[in-house]
């Protein structure tokens, strides 16, 4: 069974950095377009960062904009999303997921798929 198995979460101080990484078997990510998206207590899971299956475009929400960077390493069948400059808002579970077709871009839950078991990360202020 394929899987996409997330990494690289943790506690962190306001301000700093963390890279969370999404493993995957090569057949099963290789061609797809991946997403990032994140949920925190109470709320609903909302989109972050998308990246096409070339990784040549990428889409950011406004919130992960000119702070976080998604990007794929296809020798190592892994996504990553660099993120810095964190703030206590970005505290949540982090969850990796393989889009179903072309519509990956969108930030559209229902795109996608497959989804990771999720990372915890938590800002402390």
């Amino acid at each position: 069974q394929e899987q996409l198995v997330e990494s690289g979460g943790g506690l962190v101080q306001a301000g700093g950095s963390l890279r969370l990484s999404c493993a995957a078997s090569e057949r099963y990510v290789s061609l797809a377009g991946m997403g990032w998206f994140r949920q925190a207590p109470a709320k609903e899971r909302e989109f972050v960062a998308a990246i096409s299956w070339s990784g040549g475009t990428t889409y950011y929400a406004d919130s992960a904009k000119g702070r976080f960077t998604i990007s794929r390493d296809f020798a190592k069948n892994t996504v990553y999303l660099q993120m810095n400059s964190l703030k206590p808002e970005d505290t949540a579970v982090y969850y990796c997921a393989r889009a179903r077709g072309r519509l990956w871009w969108t930030g559209d839950i229902v795109e996608y798929d497959t989804w990771g078991q999720g990372t915890q990360v938590t800002v402390s202020s």
